[in-house]
């Protein structure tokens, strides 16, 4: 349940959205990133085409939210309530964001991979809105020292405008790049990849030629250019953490999949995340755990299995938490 800052970042943010959206005859979210933009710049950035009084009414509105006051993690909640305001209506499968409760588990899990590290590269190729990278990286921050060097890359138009104003707004500091998350990236190898994956077929036959996941006839599967794409772009023994559908698991396809893992590294493990979260059976997802091969980087003891079958009540979580914590004590490696 959002608190009583999280409410007021959200109503600024909303009430100056829905101003702009009527007056210059653009969706939500798009009036989302103009008022964004425009609080970030403490200026209203479209004065020649609104009235005196709504430029008057949108900086009165402004003016009442010193962004000074808010934490980065109040500010992105605030900020992420706007967006599925506007998610709601017509939006992509693909670009519906992560749920918080699940950024949470993979920022503890990076945690626990990387465990005393002081400095920590990571990389999400198909950031979005940023929503779930800047989740882990606040919880990064709260929970340990190490300065986190984040890049994401987005090559929707509006969706990277969204991750670059929150990014302002939030005090985050990442680097985004506007371009196809499958195409060469100027990015150099991280210590770890966290992504919520893009499902279904890439459009791009010529470019999917140059990955060994393509299809032999017709469109390859974009979830499996990812994962080839993270371990290309993650340091040897770095990890690798995907938000994953679970029926990938069960088709015939993942035997590929599975034998290209092994060529490039470990299966580290697959947590099933609870089923409240997704709204059909076939929408169900699950977090893939995967390490880069490389000198003194051995198989895990056993491949973790985890069943979380949900994640606001502790008396199932714990468990599974412990369970996790176990695993991780057990099957971690000197110099991972």
């Amino acid at each position: 349940m959002a608190n009583e800052t999280t409410t007021k970042v959200f109503q600024v943010l909303d009430e100056t959205a829905i101003i702009l959206q009527n007056a210059l005859e653009m969706s939500y979210l798009e009036a989302v990133y103009e008022t964004s933009e425009n609080l970030f710049q403490n200026e209203v950035l479209q004065q020649d085409e609104l009235t005196e009084e709504q430029v008057a009414n949108l900086a009165e509105k402004y003016h009442s939210l010193n962004l000074e006051d808010y934490s980065s993690e109040e500010i992105r909640k605030g900020f992420q309530l706007a967006l599925l305001k506007g998610m709601k209506h017509g939006i992509q499968m693909n670009h519906q964001m992560t749920p918080d409760s699940i950024g949470f588990i993979l920022a503890y899990l990076v945690e626990k991979a990387l465990e005393g590290q002081k400095q920590i590269a990571l990389l999400d190729p198909a950031v979005g809105t940023g929503n779930l990278l800047t989740t882990v990286i606040n919880q990064l921050k709260l929970r340990g020292g190490a300065e986190i060097k984040a890049t994401g890359i987005e090559v929707d138009d509006l969706l990277i405008s969204l991750a670059f104003v929150g990014s302002d707004l939030e005090k985050v500091d990442m680097t985004l790049l506007h371009q196809d998350g499958l195409a060469n990236l100027l990015v150099d190898p991280v210590d770890a990849v966290v992504s919520d994956l893009p499902v279904g077929y890439y459009p791009n036959d010529e470019r999917a030629e140059a990955f060994e996941l393509r299809q032999e006839s017709g469109h390859s599967f974009a979830h499996f250019l990812f994962i080839e794409q993270g371990l290309r772009y993650t340091r040897p023994g770095g990890y690798l953490f995907f938000i994953v559908p679970e029926n990938m698991f069960a088709t015939d396809d993942f035997a590929k999949l599975d034998r290209f893992i092994k060529k490039h590294g470990f299966l580290e493990g697959i947590i099933k995340l609870p089923e409240s979260l997704f709204q059909t059976e076939n929408a169900r997802k699950s977090i893939l755990i995967l390490q880069k091969a490389g000198e003194g980087v051995r198989a895990p003891k056993e491949v973790l299995l985890a069943n979380l079958t949900s994640l606001s009540d502790p008396r199932s979580t714990a468990p599974i938490l412990a369970q996790i914590e176990k695993w991780f004590q057990e099957n971690k490696q000197e110099g991972n």
